[in-house]
């Protein structure tokens, strides 16, 4: 009990000066990979960016996307030629965090509250 105290000083200091990375700059531009599993399939998607510009492809499909930065570490990603309605609705992405090659992020749909998440890795 007496070492109850000390313990949470202890636990509150070395968990208060924790700080996630962020250098986003180094993301904004480049060509990356982003798997996932989904139904027990591992998908792969590979994505060029530039400052204006997104390529995707995505199981021998191109699709292209325009960029608009909201800051350094979130973007909205726009389809420049949607053949639905559906497709028509931007992606908000926002990067948590980075190491060298990489960055964690989280995305959803415009108009939507699901959130998802994943890992780009830069090639």
């Amino acid at each position: 009990m007496k070492f109850a105290p000390l313990f949470l000083v202890l636990l509150f200091s070395l968990t208060s000066c924790y700080e996630n990375t962020r250098d986003c700059t180094d993301f904004q531009i480049g060509t990356f990979i982003w798997e996932q599993e989904s139904g027990g399939k591992l998908l792969k998607t590979e994505f060029t960016r530039t400052k204006d510009l997104q390529i995707e492809r995505f199981e021998n499909k191109i699709d292209t996307s325009r960029i608009e930065w909201i800051n350094d570490c979130e973007w909205r990603v726009i389809p420049i030629n949607p053949k639905t309605n559906a497709e028509s609705r931007a992606y908000l992405f926002k990067i948590l965090t980075t190491n060298k090659n990489s960055y964690t992020f989280e995305f959803k749909q415009s108009g939507r509250d699901q959130i998802y998440k994943g890992t780009a890795i830069k090639q």
